[in-house]
């Protein structure tokens, strides 16, 4: 090989090299965090919810399977339970008693006032020595027993009352067990497992199936003292995901723990979790999870960067393709977004 090829090869390798540093420059560069701004790596994450049964029942139909995103009030499951037929045939039993002593009463006092007049009647006669005194004592004696069955007809009165009344409030009690019975979704949220199938049988608190709430979504991560100790409440942050590096979603601080901690085994690596670190929440607004609501996904690994300084400006690639909350004639609506977007 010639002298000036290998010298040719030398240059062609130094400016391939140097070309090589130069970009690996550039993207640390790009990549760097401005001073007032921490960062560490999560998750991203949710709070769950279970749909359970309050007593024993047999599962009767299960409406949704694990990945269906469910809203709130929709019908999840179906439990197999008792119906209303027989308790409402005893609220009609009831109400038919009450009626019927109602109507005894009524017929009980038209006889009393019957008795009252052929009494006197007989009274009078026998005065006027037209009547005997046997008569009369007959006619006396029916209206006291008259007047004593209108008594018994009015106890009989409250006692179909109250008969009326317990089987109203069993007839609610059953519909409440009819209620419980259909489980419904609390949250805005996916399936995450499904527990339970139809013909088995949960014991009362048995999950029938756990949602993942994704009305509550955040990311957790975990900073040194001194960082953590300069963080305000409501402080701006960011989120990006693993699989989307250049893409990030606004969030704010909700959380910061008083107490330190050594972060969790899948956060950082083992040099790091020998350090007493505190728990970060960074909080994703309510709306920009409805808005994105079918791309949210739990346990997607990322990065979380929050400003320690308010007066710290966001690098440049953390401004582009953000993920705001959409509200029409608004920028955002994120607690500490109004000094972010009116820059």
């Amino acid at each position: 090989m010639s002298k000036t090829m290998r010298n040719l090869i030398i240059v062609l390798v130094v400016v391939v090299a140097g070309g090589f540093l130069g970009y690996k420059y550039w993207k640390s560069r790009q990549g760097a965090v401005p001073k007032g701004i921490a960062y560490g790596n999560g998750r991203i994450e949710a709070k769950l919810s279970d749909a359970s049964a309050k007593e024993p029942l047999r599962v009767k139909e299960i409406l949704v399977d694990e990945g269906d995103l469910v809203r709130p009030g929709q019908v999840l499951v179906r439990l197999d339970t008792i119906t209303l037929a027989e308790a409402r045939a005893q609220v009609a039993a009831s109400q038919e008693q009450v009626a019927a002593a109602q109507a005894a009463i009524v017929r009980q006092k038209s006889e009393i006032e019957l008795a009252k007049i052929e009494a006197e009647r007989s009274r009078k006669l026998v005065e006027e020595r037209a009547g005997s005194q046997r008569e009369y004592d007959v006619r006396k004696t029916n209206l006291e027993t008259t007047t004593a069955g209108l008594a018994e007809d009015e106890a009989r009165l409250q006692t179909a009352l109250q008969q009326v009344q317990v089987a109203k409030a069993n007839v609610e009690a059953i519909q409440s067990r009819i209620n419980d019975a259909t489980l419904t979704s609390p949250v805005l949220g996916r399936v995450l497992y499904r527990l339970a199938e139809p013909g088995e049988v949960l014991g009362p608190g048995g999950k029938a199936l756990t949602l993942v709430n994704l009305q509550d979504v955040y990311m957790e991560i975990f900073l040194p003292a001194a960082q953590a100790a300069a963080l305000k409440i409501g402080a701006e942050a960011r989120l990006t995901v693993d699989f989307e590096p250049d893409r990030s979603a606004v969030g704010y601080v909700s959380f910061v723990s008083p107490e330190a901690q050594f972060t969790p085994k899948q956060v950082e690596t083992r040099s790091e979790r020998e350090k007493l670190m505190f728990r970060v929440k960074i909080q994703v607004p309510r709306d920009l999870v409805s808005h994105y609501i079918e791309r949210i996904k739990t346990g997607i690994r990322g990065v979380g960067y929050v400003k320690v300084d308010s007066a710290a400006a966001w690098p440049e690639w953390l401004q582009r393709d953000v993920l705001r909350p959409y509200v029409p004639g608004l920028q955002t609506s994120t607690p500490a977004e109004s000094t972010a977007t009116t820059r």
